[in-house]
Parts: C-alpha cells; structure tokens; sequence
C-alpha cells in the first residue's frame, strides 16, 4: 500500500463536536456495551486495515486530527474512503472519550461480526482448538492469533468464553478472529459431540496428563481441548478426551499459561503435518 500520498484533510466545517451527535451516541453505546450481537468497534489503523484486508464490512468510522498527521492513519483513512465508508472528523475531546487505548491513534471505526460455518472448522484435516471458559479476552485473544499462525483449521469458543470481538480480544487476536474460522456459543458437550461426530479426536491439556504432547500422534484430525487460566478443564472434559497432553516442566514451575501450553501443541501438530497452512514460512 503507497503512503506517500496523504488523503486530503477534512474541512473544517465537518469536525462533530457535539455528544449529541447521531455517530458519537452510536460509538459510545457500542463501546460501553462491549459491542452487540451484529458490530463491533474497531480501535486504530492496522487493525482497520486488517479487518477491511480480511472482507470485513465496515458501517462508519470516526476520526481525530491525530490520524491524518500519520502515516498509518493516512493509510487506514484513504482504505475506508477508497470502500466508501463514511469517514467523519471528531474533536480531540471527543474521540479522546471513545478510546480505550493509552496514546491513541485517532481511527475508530463500527464493523459487522462476520460468521463462520461448521464445515469451515472442521474442513480438510481439522486442526481445531477448543477454548472452554477462557474469560480473559487478551488471553482469548491471544489463543485464535496462535492458531492461526500454526495454521489451524478453526477454533471453537464455548459458552463461557470472552467476546472475540471485544476492544482487548482484537488487540490479542491482531486481526485473527476475522480471519481464522471459529464457532461461538456452543456448550463445551456440543462442541465435543460436534468434533466426535465429525471423526476428530479431542485431545485435553492436562498438566498431569498421561501422555508428552510430542509424543502424541497429531497428523489426523484433532482438536486441542484447553481451558481457563484459573480452574483449567472440568473432570468430565477430560474423562472424555481420547488422550490426555502434558508439557513436561523442569524445577518447582507447576503450570504454564494457557496461551504458552496451546502454541506448543499447535506447532507439535503443525510441525508434524510438514507445516502446512502455517503461512508458508517454514
């Protein structure tokens, strides 16, 4: 993408600065309502640009006097106006109110969720993971960009995970949850029942389980089974699970962090299937 090229600045005229202001009110309660079941709002410019990179429908946007002065704002703008997305100028005020980020970088923008069939998920030789439960969305986040990278088919997040489309979510995620397939508001049973009935092997992460995770056969459809952070996986997961997986942890370490023991899987599993789909980069 050319950034030499600014967008020509909005005039003056055009800057909102009411909280009266139709597009403020709707920023504001999507964003105290950590979104709703059709949008989501998008923070800054790379993650705009990978939403629209990604076929993500973008409403509207808003944005800062911040934005225009910089490269990748400049870029982000000139994206949205190129897909005829309304663009509208707030006060630093304003926008200062909308953010959640620190220093921010003055692009905000409402999008539409986008969707994923089962088939998607569990197409080809699946590589699915299984969150249950896993309530931190940076952690959530964090989990679909790793899969992702090691090329999993999809993801499953049951019931009582974190929104994937959540201001901290997408932060974690840097533009995986619009690309990577992924099944919401499944129970852990119907995602297990889903993967059994399909012929995918659902394998648990057990910090006691009975088998190494490199020593586990993982080139035929699997799914990785992982847990929160807190109270790891219900007894009736694991009874379930065709294996149970452990990294084994030299010194008095008892556990590690749900989003460390899933890339080791992961990348065991995209390691052994020659790395394919992981991004052609092996």
């Amino acid at each position: 993408m050319i950034l030499s090229r600014l967008p020509a600045p909005m005039p003056p005229d055009e800057t909102l600065r009411s909280r009266e202001n139709p597009l403020y009110k709707r920023l504001r309660a999507l964003k105290e309502r950590g979104g709703d079941k059709e949008l989501c709002l998008l923070e800054g410019p790379k993650l705009v640009l990978e939403a629209l990179a990604a076929g993500i429908a973008v409403v509207e946007a808003a944005t800062s006097p911040r934005a225009e002065a910089s490269p990748a704002g400049a870029a982000a703008l000139s994206a949205l106006r190129g897909r005829e997305v309304p663009v509208r100028r707030l006060t630093a005020e304003l926008f200062s109110s909308l953010s959640e980020a620190e220093t921010s970088q003055g692009v905000l923008a409402l999008a539409r969720r986008p969707t994923f069939d089962e088939e998607r998920v569990l197409g080809g030789t699946p590589l699915v993971l299984v969150a249950d439960g896993v309530q931190n969305p940076g952690n959530l986040g964090g989990l679909l960009r790793t899969a992702e990278a090691a090329g999993a088919t999809g993801a499953i997040l049951t019931t009582g995970c974190a929104d994937p489309f959540s201001w901290k979510a997408l932060r974690g995620s840097m533009g995986s949850a619009f690309r990577l397939p992924h099944l919401r508001g499944l129970s852990i049973e119907q995602a297990l029942s889903a993967l059994e009935k399909g012929g995918v092997a659902v394998l648990a992460a057990a910090k006691d389980g009975e088998r190494r995770y490199d020593e586990a056969d993982l080139r035929g459809p699997v799914a990785l089974v992982v847990g929160s952070e807190g109270g790891g996986l219900p007894p009736a997961v694991l009874e379930r699970a065709a294996a149970r997986l452990r990294v084994p942890l030299a010194g008095p370490v008892e556990s590690l962090n749900v989003g460390v023991a899933a890339a080791l899987v992961l990348f065991e599993a995209a390691r052994q299937r020659g790395f394919r789909g992981a991004g052609g980069r092996a």
